[in-house]
């Protein structure tokens, strides 16, 4: 029976794993370090800066609807003032 280890495999190990499975044996079982870290490091900053960006839009399209909404209510007020006078 095998022992468990309590250790936690990634989605983006998993990623690693189906790109390369000797990569991932070599980083997770032997220990060996990424050539690449500098490429690595302005991937994760380009990942975040893209997270950003999306929550903008996110609360951009939130006012969005708000101001249309604040819109269609002030010209249905103006209608209703406009057809009793």
């Amino acid at each position: 029976m095998a022992k468990k280890t309590g250790q936690v495999i990634r989605a983006s190990e998993l990623g690693q794993y189906a790109y390369c499975a000797r990569a991932w044996w070599l980083g997770r079982v032997l220990g060996y370090r990424s050539a690449n870290l500098e490429m690595m490091a302005a991937g994760e900053a380009a990942h975040v800066r893209h997270g950003q960006k999306v929550v903008s839009y996110h609360r951009l399209r939130r006012w969005a609807y708000v101001s249309l909404a604040l819109a269609l209510l002030a010209g249905a007020l103006f209608l209703v003032l406009a057809l009793r006078s």
